[in-house]
């Protein structure tokens, strides 16, 4: 299979190659059955592979195809949401317990890069950066209840402090953590498949399941074979549709789109990120970018809430970028992609059980490079087991979107369209 038709080609160029994995092809057995192969379920396999299960890993196309295998590769502390939104449903000792938890994921990014010799071009650093005078003091408020309630420390730095590290006018201030960061999604989740592969897992690409049979032996039917397990994980996140149609309403597949400029020469980069760090800005449609190992700048943004793209995204990306760096008004795009993020109504993850055999994890709300990490460890523990962390995220109750299959689309953009004139005029 070619990695252009499955991946964004300048991830996949720059990733080490990983072999096609055959199609299922007839009835397999496996004690877990996997649909997905992005961090969440090649997370799952590894953790479960290593407490000694049998694990087959179903995808639809090539292994991080979806969001895993695209996204920017910000890799940021806690969850989609404000800590508080969890507070304010599980009371604030359990959000404590499920903000370390985040932690955890973050950390586990460097275990696995360590464990089993991951080289995804980790850069430490990450920027929020307020662009209104409001958002200033909401960020303010945000580092006051992190240090407060939850013990974690961010730096605030000045605009001028700012302004030495990063080449733009646009931003009033940042809320700087030197322990997020950023990476190349595509060498990382291509990483994590060497790891399940290694540890015995089973992967078959170009394997779109069809259908969840579920019961006391439930399995996962594509077009070509089926999969009986013990146990099933649902990771697919916003790709999925209709093999469980109870959590389809709970998410909401947001496109957001990626451009990536020509190679700018050491020099040049460094000009406009100092330090190397991720940014994002705060607005609800937010603008988010990082150097990468090539040097070039790769800026991200344009959520789409109709699911459909800008009808010029070069165009678009780069009236966004220039707008942070009018500084690079002479670059074009190397590269300019999307894809879709799974975000639920309250932003937070949406992680639980179906039955006693089914499990899944969705919601990640554009915050999933180290909470899937994370979720496949939870899920997995759950399944050895031990279900005290998993029943600790179920415990976040999570609505449907308004309007059924028919209209949650247009009251999502006709909101989403308040939120953006919200921030351009306050």
């Amino acid at each position: 299979m070619n990695d252009a038709a499955h991946a964004p080609p300048l991830y996949a160029a720059d990733a080490p190659p990983f072999p096609a994995q055959p199609p299922l092809d007839g009835a397999v057995r496996a004690d877990v059955a996997i649909l997905g192969a992005g961090f969440t379920g090649l997370s799952a396999a590894i953790e479960l592979a290593q407490r000694g299960l049998s694990v087959v890993v179903l995808e639809a196309g090539r292994t991080g195809w979806g969001a895993s295998g695209r996204n920017g590769g910000q890799a940021i502390f806690g969850f989609g949401c404000d800590q508080a939104t969890i507070a304010a449903q599980v009371g604030l000792d359990a959000s404590r317990r499920l903000f370390a938890y985040s932690l955890e994921g973050m950390a586990m990014l460097h275990e696995r890069r360590a464990a089993f010799a991951i080289d995804c071009d980790w850069q430490a650093g990450h920027a929020h950066v307020p662009i209104k005078p409001r958002q200033v003091h909401e960020l303010h408020d945000w580092q006051s209840s992190l240090q407060r309630d939850y013990g974690y420390a961010l730096d605030w730095w000045e605009r001028d402090r700012l302004r030495n590290t990063l080449a733009s006018d646009r931003y009033l201030g940042a809320l700087y953590d030197p322990r997020s960061g950023h990476l190349q999604p595509m060498k990382y989740v291509r990483g994590l498949a060497r790891a399940a592969l290694s540890l015995g897992v089973r992967l078959h690409e170009a394997s779109p399941v069809l259908a969840l049979e579920r019961g006391a032996r439930p399995a996962l039917r594509t077009a070509s074979g089926r999969v009986h397990a013990d146990f099933v994980v649902l990771a697919g996140n916003a790709l999925v549709r209709g093999i469980a149609p109870e959590l389809d309403a709970r998410i909401m597949p947001v496109g957001t789109y990626i451009g990536a400029t020509v190679p700018l020469g050491a020099e040049r980069a460094r000009a406009l990120i100092g330090n190397g760090m991720a940014v994002a800005d705060v607005n609800w449609a937010l603008d988010y970018f990082r150097l990468d190992a090539q040097h070039r700048l790769l800026f991200g943004g344009r959520a789409s809430y109709s699911t459909l793209p800008p009808p010029n995204l070069r165009a678009t990306m780069l009236g966004r970028m220039r707008r942070v760096f009018p500084q690079l008004a002479d670059v074009g795009l190397d590269a300019a992609w999307g894809g879709f993020v799974d975000i639920s109504r309250n932003r937070a993850p949406d992680w639980g059980r179906l039955g006693d055999n089914v499990y899944y994890a969705q919601g990640f709300s554009g915050h999933g490079v180290a909470a899937t990490g994370l979720a496949g460890r939870v899920i997995a523990e759950a399944i050895a087991g031990q279900a005290g962390r998993l029943d600790a995220f179920a415990a976040i109750r999570h609505r449907p979107f308004p309007g059924g299959r028919a209209l949650r689309t247009p009251l999502l953009v006709a909101a989403m369209a308040w939120f953006k004139l919200r921030d351009a005029l306050w």
